[in-house]
C-alpha cells in the first residue's frame, strides 16, 4: 500500500512539475516535437488549483509550492528533455531500420535517466509534502489511496487483450 501511495505522490509531483515546466519555457526557444504519447510532462496550471482547492491550501502554501517548483525546474527540465530525445531516437528504430545494439544502448541510457528522474521527483515531492499540515497530508494520503483503489479495480475489470494474429 505504501508503494501505491508513493506512486500517486510521484504522479502529483509530476503534474505540478509539468505545470511549472510548461509555464517557464521561453517564447524564443524552439519547441521540442510532441512526446511519443501525445502529451507533455504535466497537465497545466489547473492541477495546482485542484490540489489547492481539495487540500484547502493557504495562499502562503501555494506560494511556497510554486517557489519549490520554480527552484527545482532548472534541475529536472533537462532530464525530461533528455528522456524525450531518447524516445524520439528509439522511435526511429521502431519505425525504421532496427539496430538492437543501438536500441539496447539507448534503453540503458533511458533506464539511468529514469532513475535520476525518480530520485528528483521524490525529493521534490518530499519538499512539497512537507509544506502541508498534518491534516492536509492525511487528506492527500486518503486521496491517493482511493485513486489507487480505483486504478486497481480498473485493472481487474479491464477486458482481456485481443489475441494476436
Amino acid at each position: 500500500m505504501k508503494s501505491i501511495r508513493f506512486r500517486l505522490l510521484i504522479a502529483a509531483v509530476a503534474v505540478l512539475l509539468g505545470s511549472t515546466i510548461s509555464r517557464s519555457q521561453t517564447a524564443d526557444a524552439p519547441p521540442l516535437p510532441p512526446p511519443m504519447h501525445g502529451h507533455e510532462f504535466g497537465m497545466g496550471d489547473h492541477d495546482l488549483g485542484f490540489f489547492a482547492d481539495y487540500l484547502n491550501l493557504s495562499d502562503e502554501q501555494q506560494a511556497q509550492m510554486k517557489a519549490i517548483l520554480h527552484k527545482e525546474h532548472p534541475a529536472i527540465k533537462p532530464l525530461f528533455d533528455q528522456s524525450h530525445q531518447i524516445d524520439l531516437q528509439l522511435r526511429q528504430y521502431a519505425e525504421g531500420t532496427y539496430d538492437e545494439a543501438k536500441v539496447r544502448a539507448l534503453a540503458a541510457q533511458k533506464a539511468q535517466l529514469e532513475t535520476e528522474i525518480t530520485v528528483q521527483k521524490t525529493r521534490i515531492h518530499n519538499e512539497l509534502f512537507q509544506v502541508l499540515t498534518a491534516d492536509q497530508q492525511a487528506k492527500m494520503k486518503d486521496l491517493e489511496a482511493r485513486h489507487e483503489e480505483r486504478m486497481e479495480q480498473r485493472m481487474h475489470d479491464a477486458p482481456p487483450a485481443p489475441p494476436e494474429d
